[in-house]
């Protein structure tokens, strides 16, 4: 079935329609949950499938601070932090689930360059990123990439209209994307929140002041209401950090202040679960006295529940967001901490865990600096089951690595992208 194509269809009247951001739920996510229940458990295995600077000079990049997104053609694409071939800015990469990696792309600066934020696949087939600094003026860009590997810089940031833009870009319904800078904006240093079209158009949609929050480093999520929720790593009423909601014409509402005791500094972004509610991480705080970090449930109309505080054996500092799994637990990582703490300088090499709706957690894997370390970006669970990710250092020659991890869950199909307007053609992969 991949790559075939189909037509959205609804039999919701009329009036059940939320205007055209409208969330199709269709058959296909009951199929994918029954694939998944149904297929065969099988043993846990942990894998490492590429070393980075493997390649002569390093040609292949390093350092890959961001996840992964699985593409229509089964393959994953991501980017490198560094490059240390022609240049020392970053590289987009292919990698097939074997392992095998094509280097599509070496950033040179003026294009932009130190890529943090992963790839998100446009409907029209192509990638779209942002680059941390580089551009025009120094201050990061927008690039879109084709998976052959042709890059068009859309937009470089002057600071008035953001700055240093950490986040992945997420495409809206109605086909635009939506992203967040950490700095620059209408109040200097606070960042923004900002819509850009395909072909390039920037707005800036609000610049935080830091009673509203600073310093949005995650990406958006687009709720089932159309509306946009994410998080800032500062500012607030206590300053560590905040949750919001902003709709798409930029109408921000705090959600949430942090106050240490129910986290700190959340740097990772937000999912939301199918039980409609948000799933997030902090970096630091809690209520284990040790601020490892934390994983928490928000409602979308702001109430939070802390569902767990890392001790440092079983994680701490869980830098990216989680993804909800076909099986409805929650799989994250954490950059530090694990069984293996005497390891990475004592601190521990980092975790992948599993997290219930309920907060019971488990940690499949603690790295060991030779299977990868400092994983500070999530995973993404491939249409065969298991999971995909990265660490920013170790593996065979300490520039980090990607790994898969098999628990047990079966196969299953998606559809790209997963909502859209009803009528809209969408393909299937998996």
């Amino acid at each position: 079935m991949k790559n075939d194509k189909i037509v959205l269809s609804t039999i919701a009247h009329s009036h059940r329609l939320k205007s055209f951001r409208t969330k199709v739920a269709l058959v296909l996510t009951t199929l994918m949950l029954v694939v998944a229940a149904t297929a065969g458990a099988s043993a846990q295995t942990f894998k490492t499938i590429y070393s980075f600077c493997s390649q002569s000079n390093c040609t292949d990049g390093g350092n890959p601070y961001a996840g992964l997104v699985q593409a229509t053609n089964g393959h994953f694409y991501g980017t490198t932090n560094e490059g240390t071939g022609a240049y020392f800015e970053g590289t987009v990469f292919e990698i097939t689930p074997s392992g095998g990696l094509t280097t599509l792309h070496t950033f040179s600066g003026a294009e932009g360059g130190g890529p943090y934020a992963g790839l998100v696949q446009a409907t029209s087939g192509n990638f779209y990123g942002i680059t941390y600094f580089g551009g025009a003026h120094g201050y990061g860009s927008v690039f879109t990439i084709t998976p052959s590997g042709k890059l068009t810089t859309l937009h470089s940031f002057d600071y008035t209209d953001g700055d240093n833009p950490y986040g992945a870009l997420v495409q809206a319904t109605n086909g635009d994307f939506y992203g967040t800078t950490y700095g620059g904006g209408a109040n200097n240093v606070y960042g923004t929140v900002f819509k850009i079209t395909p072909s390039g158009k920037l707005t800036t949609l609000h610049s935080f002041a830091g009673t509203d929050g600073g310093g949005p480093y995650a990406g958006l999520v687009q709720a089932i209401n159309g509306d946009f929720y994410g998080t800032t790593v500062g500012g607030g009423t206590n300053d560590y950090g905040t949750v919001f909601k902003i709709t798409p014409s930029g109408k921000l509402t705090t959600l949430h202040s942090f106050d240490r005791t129910d986290g700190a500094y959340p740097y990772a972004g937000l999912v939301q679960a199918t039980n409609g509610d948000f799933y997030g991480t902090t970096d630091e705080g809690g209520t284990s006295g040790n601020g490892y970090g934390t994983v928490f449930k928000i409602t979308p109309s702001g109430d939070l529940m802390p569902l767990h505080s890392f001790v440092g054996t079983d994680g701490g500092g869980p830098y990216a967001g989680l993804v909800q799994a076909t099986s409805g637990d929650f799989y994250g990582t954490t950059r530090y901490g694990g069984a293996n703490m005497t390891d990475c300088g004592g601190t521990g090499c980092g975790t992948v865990f599993k997290i219930t709706q309920s907060g019971k957690l488990t940690t499949p894997h603690s790295f060991d600096r030779t299977d990868g370390t400092s994983p500070y970006a999530g995973l993404v669970q491939a249409t065969n089951g298991d999971f995909y990710g990265t660490t920013d250092e170790g593996g065979a020659h300490n520039y980090g690595t990607v790994f898969r991890l098999a628990v047990g869950l079966g196969p299953f199909v998606k559809t790209q992208p997963t909502s859209g307007t009803v009528g809209a053609a969408v393909k299937i992969r998996g």
